[in-house]
């Protein structure tokens, strides 16, 4: 019987369709992540690997299985697995598009209200010395209405974030390597600029760009001094695009007004720097944790297991 090692728990409707398959399932249901030597241990043997985007696949995980025909992330980023080597091996490594979309635009709508409204900071005050009445000058935010967002990548997930934007008003300005075509601009009402533009006019900066050598690092120091000193960004792409020690630094520094970040560079740990600032907004990379959205994910990854179970190619094939 051929078998498939799953490396952390994930929704059942996954596991159903992997033993309706026929296939010999073998899930990690261990505290916390699978840990290296479990995974090298585990997946002697099996010939199809389900795992999530935090655990690390490398050429020793890959090189431990000969038997491997597939490992199936689930996520939308593959930066965990080294993607290049697996395909020198003919193993196809898959992600999971598409279906967090919905799920991180609405997340990422959610932190620019939140962040600009300074809700998290009223709450924290609530639950701590409360307040004296309502005042004219008291605890101001700022309306979206008429400000600029910026968008760093306009992808499913730019898009969607431009399209639920437009509707408070805001006015929309996007930078990634090639323009949209004009139909799709007009439908979101969206204008191409270059990043330095981007970074320099946008009231609110949102990253929906992919992880690799040329986003690493994106925004740094000399961006952040760019940038209006009213600004926020949000970050619910990939912590490493960004140079935390240097963001730290920036709003310290009062380079700009404040930032909303659902992705870390040390994920999953996170500088204690930023905790101790009110106007930044922390969240566990919830992003596309929703009921819907890890289903979804779940049938991607079961399904494209079976499908090469019965020799069929798997679907979002990433090398």
């Amino acid at each position: 019987m051929t078998s498939v090692l799953v490396t952390a728990p994930i929704p059942q409707s996954a596991l159903d369709i992997l033993n309706q398959a026929g296939l010999d399932v073998d899930s990690y249901s261990g505290s916390g992540l699978i840990t290296k030597d479990e995974l090298l241990k585990r997946i002697v043997g099996k010939d199809y690997l389900i795992t999530p985007l935090s655990t690390q696949v490398d050429k020793d995980v890959i090189d431990a299985d000969p038997q491997l025909k597939i490992i199936a992330n689930y996520g939308a980023g593959f930066n965990n697995i080294d993607a290049a080597y697996a395909r020198s091996k003919n193993i196809p490594v898959t992600n999971t598009p598409k279906v967090s979309t919905t799920s991180t635009a609405e997340v990422t709508t959610g932190l620019m209200i939140t962040l600009a409204h300074r809700m998290v900071e009223g709450d924290k005050l609530m639950r701590t010395k409360g307040f004296d009445g309502w005042s004219p000058l008291f605890f101001l935010g700022h309306e979206l209405a008429g400000k600029t967002l910026g968008i760093v990548g306009m992808g499913q997930i730019g898009q969607a974030v431009a399209k639920r934007m437009a509707a408070f008003d805001m006015k929309i300005l996007y930078t990634q390597r090639h323009p949209l075509d004009a139909a799709t601009e007009a439908s979101l009402n969206a204008t191409y600029a270059t990043l330095d533009e981007v970074i320099e006019k946008s009231d609110v900066l949102t990253l929906h760009c992919p992880l690799n050598d040329q986003t690493h690092h994106l925004l740094g120091a000399p961006e952040f001094k760019r940038m209006k000193k009213s600004a926020y960004l949000i970050n619910a792409a990939r912590g490493p695009v960004i140079d935390e020690a240097a963001l730290l630094q920036a709003l310290r520094d009062g380079e700009l007004a404040g930032a909303a970040l659902d992705v870390y560079e040390a994920e999953p740990n996170v500088d204690d720097g930023f905790k101790a600032l009110d106007n930044v907004i922390l969240t566990p990379h919830v992003g596309n944790a929703t009921v819907e959205a890890r289903d979804a994910m779940a049938a991607i990854v079961a399904k494209n297991a079976v499908r090469v179970d019965k020799g069929e190619d798997p679907l979002y094939v990433v090398n």
